[in-house]
């Protein structure tokens, strides 16, 4: 309950720093490319129920609907203001109003795609299903695009086992440092976790 009033409390500010960021990365995004500002995406969250999650729009509107790393060119459909959002990991900024909905938190395992069957099973073998996904999570920080699916769900228990506030302020401070230096980011991944479908575009 503490950490869900703090997760609303903190969004609220954020968005009323960011909002003039917000606004100005949605006008990039429609001078950029064609199509909209945001895209949505079905994922899978806590107690494995599905909800829609929101993003920036990096790729372009005709990109073929499947995962990235199934594209025979992932870096020709990313627009070029696309990748300076996905580098900077600035694209997962909307997230804060799926967090006001209650669909996730700032910390905890980053939501599966609703078809990514794998991961689901195995997170919810070991119990990780009943966490809120998070915005940035412990496997993030230690790999993020660069980890196996197994090897995200091991971070991922790992967590589940050790979850604390000393804990989210670490994972919350070693994401400042990945974001800053760009680390574990990966185009064409066989890790269809950071997909973006351009069907589900909003």
């Amino acid at each position: 309950m503490m950490k869900r009033f703090s997760d609303v409390l903190f969004c609220i500010i954020l968005l009323s720093i960011l909002s003039p960021l917000l606004l100005i990365i949605s006008i990039v995004i429609k001078v950029d490319s064609k199509g909209p500002a945001l895209f949505s995406q079905r994922r899978i969250g806590r107690n494995n129920h599905e909800f829609v999650l929101y993003k920036f729009r990096t790729m372009r509107t005709e990109t073929p609907d499947v995962a990235t790393h199934l594209l025979r060119d992932p870096q020709s459909h990313i627009t070029p203001f696309g990748k300076f959002l996905r580098k900077s990991s600035l694209d997962e900024l909307p997230q804060l109003l799926n967090i006001i909905k209650g669909d996730m938190t700032f910390i905890g395992p980053r939501p599966a795609l609703y078809n990514q069957h794998d991961l689901i099973e195995l997170r919810t073998s070991c119990g990780v299903h009943t966490l809120r996904p998070g915005v940035s999570g412990w496997a993030q920080v230690n790999g993020r695009d660069c980890l196996e699916i197994r090897e995200k769900v091991n971070y991922d228990f790992e967590y589940l086992e050790q979850q604390s506030l000393t804990m989210d302020i670490k994972i919350l401070l070693f994401t400042v440092l990945k974001v800053l230096r760009a680390d574990g980011v990966r185009e064409g991944t066989q890790n269809p976790i950071m997909v973006e479908k351009s069907e589900s575009a909003m």
